[in-house]
């Protein structure tokens, strides 16, 4: 894998992991960086879980690895969610 298909590979997983969580309820927070790092674990758990099913591009196969960041996102937000209550609460008791 060549330098530019592994910039594409980052940028496809990214664009999965952006369409999962305008799907799924929640926030990646951090940014783009977060954003690809979701993506590409998301494409590796949909992939580990669906196999390569449906349209494939840059060596990423879509569907998969929309349904796993959108997991991945769910799953953050649900942490994400249990340890911003539980910072808000401490502040609120200081």
């Amino acid at each position: 894998m060549g330098i530019l298909m592994f910039i594409m590979f980052l940028l496809i997983a990214s664009a999965c992991a952006w369409i999962a969580a305008a799907v799924v309820p929640g926030t990646i927070p951090g940014g783009f960086l977060a954003s690809v790092i979701v993506g590409v674990i998301g494409a590796w758990i949909g992939t580990a879980l669906m196999g390569h099913v449906g349209p494939d591009l840059a060596g990423v196969s879509l569907i998969p690895a929309i349904v796993g960041s959108g997991l991945l996102v769910f799953a953050f937000s649900l942490i994400g969610g249990r340890i911003g209550t539980r910072n808000r609460f401490h502040r609120d008791r200081l």
